[in-house]
């Protein structure tokens, strides 16, 4: 199992933006060759799947635009980070962050494509907490404080805030 670096994760998000010309998810997919399929599901949001050599995205039908993209994104970036490991994917608990590496680095891939720096860095500039940045970008709070990790491993110096980490989950 290949830990990948936080600037690793960060360096492919930032390359994968710049040659896709996107930071849409849906145009993202479509690069990459994902095929997003909605689905009913009750308790989950997402689940990335390779079956056959083709490469799936299983969305909940209901989420709102924003939890949308998020869960995408984080997707993707199983897809971009783990696509080799994917068959360790267990359904119920894809969005545990505290002890699953694969789930933070998702997040953190997530974060740095839905956030651009410099629309974050201008909302920090104008004193804004991470709280305000989120409900500007109509973002999630702790994919936020995600962001400012990133940040921080860029040489940053901004004051950390937790995020939870089960915010993906229902």
């Amino acid at each position: 199992m290949l830990l990948n670096s936080s600037i690793h994760i960060l360096d492919r998000a930032n390359k994968l933006v710049r040659k896709v010309g996107s930071r849409e998810p849906e145009d993202i997919a479509e690069h990459l060759g994902i095929t997003i399929m909605p689905v009913p599901f009750t308790k989950q949001k997402g689940v990335y799947k390779v079956i056959e050599r083709n490469r799936f995205i299983f969305l909940k039908e209901d989420l709102c635009p924003e939890m949308q993209k998020i869960v995408l994104l984080h997707e993707i970036g199983h897809d971009v980070l783990h696509r080799g490991e994917s068959k360790m994917f267990r359904e119920f608990n894809i969005f545990e962050m505290k002890n699953n590496r694969m789930e933070y680095e998702a997040n953190s891939f997530a974060a740095e494509i839905a956030l651009p720096d410099e629309e974050v860095l201008e909302y920090v500039q104008e004193g804004y907490d991470i709280e305000m940045v989120a409900k500007c970008m109509s973002s999630d709070i702790n994919l936020v404080a995600l962001k400012v990790a990133n940040f921080n491993r860029k040489g940053y110096n901004f004051h950390l805030q937790d995020s939870k980490s089960n915010f993906l989950k229902s």
